[in-house]
């Protein structure tokens, strides 16, 4: 015999159960039909890239993270780490076929070798949505319009999304007279939600000197309400500018909205990638602080530069669903996801198989989701694989039955039963109410 091999996963990959799976699929319906209503239609792109492709504007850490080898053919290729970045390369391949401004929406899986955590992982699943050739408030705003209704479709609690702007922090690095240094002060700002102000100031510190790390730390530190603060970044940055008044056009059309309290000016957002240009979002859950953000973008007016000449400005965002995943999980402890299937037709004999498959062909074509026991086995152990697989309720017609002429709905949660005269009769109450009542008497 053979030896056999261990089944083992790697460090930072996953198998989904199905009730984990259907809860994923959950999500991602209801984020389709949001981005939908606002407007974005989908696309696909591969997974397997070329690594210039990839690599040529990501830089710092992604870079480090990134899966890259030569393939078969000596090419050097590498897995995607986010979808924007072939987004680009699609906006420029694609550019004659397409209309603008164009609105999409990608959901697939992206790959990163970072370090494992709660809610982090290696393979994960990113859902894009992007606006691409407009540069305007009105489109920014799309965005984080897009993002609200996203958490409300989903059901997430107290989400708060934190908005910055790259313009006005490189202004302020400017007149402090550190705009060389701007992607390396931007990276390690980035990160002071992870590191703590301390390690920031040390970094900082050595960066670029203690008292500009001061003024550095001044500039991102919270304010009091969104005007107060944005008063604030705009008068150390030098005074009005364009920038500050992109932010002050969001904020009055987020307040027109009724999304005034969802919205943070928070100065210290500066996001990671390079090739953020503009507005940069973060959206946080009150509940869960610690699991970061759910959701994550901004303004990038350069990106597809690197593949053509055509000027191609982009707003989008990213939702990070397995963390968000992460985050429902502990905010809706204990809930059950319900199955896909609400009816089993249980199998007590089987001279009756056509009968049980005609009756479930009845009720799809009624629209009731259902399915047939393919085996016969004790009522009992059907009835408990009918709970596990999630569905609310049994059909049983056996011998007994067919001869009194009626079938029977077995209500899994109250173990009760309702008799029907009729197959008709049974997926009329069915389709009409979620749970059948009627007289009851337990097998």
């Amino acid at each position: 015999m053979a030896d056999i091999i261990q089944p083992r996963l790697l460090k930072g990959f996953r198998d989904f159960l199905p009730h984990a799976e259907m809860e994923r699929a959950a999500l991602l319906e209801k984020l389709t039909a949001t981005f939908r209503s606002f407007g974005f239609v989908p696309i696909d792109t591969p997974a397997l890239e070329y690594a210039e492709i990839l690599l040529g504007k990501a830089g710092g850490e992604t870079e480090k993270q990134v899966y890259r080898f030569n393939d078969n053919g000596g090419r050097d290729v590498a897995l995607r780490f986010d979808l924007t970045v072939p987004f680009a390369r699609f906006m420029a391949e694609h550019y004659g076929e397409l209309y603008l401004p164009f609105k999409r929406y990608h959901m697939a899986k992206v790959w990163r070798g970072e370090n494992t955590q709660r809610g982090r992982y290696r393979e994960f699943m990113q859902c894009d949505f992007d606006i691409v050739g407009v540069d305007t408030a009105v489109a920014d705003f799309d965005i984080l319009a897009t993002i609200a209704s996203a958490m409300r479709a989903l059901g997430v609690q107290g989400s708060k999304i934190h908005v910055s702007h790259r313009g006005v922090f490189n202004r302020f690095l400017d007149r402090a007279g550190i705009g060389e240094k701007s992607v390396e002060t931007l990276r390690i700002v980035d990160k002071l939600s992870k590191i703590g102000a301390e390690e920031t100031r040390r970094q900082l510190s050595e960066l670029v000197g203690v008292g500009i790390a001061d003024e550095v730390l001044e500039f991102i530190r919270p304010g009091d309400g969104f005007s107060a603060t944005l008063d604030r970044i705009t008068r150390i940055a030098g005074g009005s500018n364009p920038d500050s008044d992109r932010l002050a056009e969001l904020f009055g059309m987020a307040d027109s909205c009724g999304l005034a309290d969802s919205i943070v000016l928070a100065p210290s957002i500066t996001r990671g990638l390079d090739y953020y240009t503009g507005v940069v979002f973060e959206t946080f859950l009150d509940a869960v602080p610690d699991i970061g953000s759910v959701c994550s973008g901004g303004r990038y007016n350069d990106l597809a530069s690197l593949y053509t000449k055509q000027r191609l400005p982009g707003v989008g965002a990213s939702v990070g669903l397995d963390r968000l995943l992460a985050a429902l999980e502990t905010t809706q402890a204990g809930s059950k996801p319900a199955g896909y299937v609400k009816f089993v037709i249980v199998n007590l004999d089987s001279a009756l198989a056509g009968e049980y498959q005609a009756a479930a062909a009845e009720m799809r074509a009624a629209g009731i989701a259902c399915e047939v026991f393919p085996e016969t086995r004790k009522l009992v152990s059907q009835y408990a694989y009918s709970e596990q697989k999630g569905a609310s309720f049994a059909v049983v017609r056996g011998v007994t039955e067919k001869e009194r002429g009626v079938w029977i709905l077995r209500d899994l949660a109250s173990r009760s039963n309702t008799e029907y005269a009729s197959l008709e009769a049974l997926i009329s109450a069915a389709a009409s109410e979620p749970r059948p009542v009627g007289d009851t008497t337990a097998p």
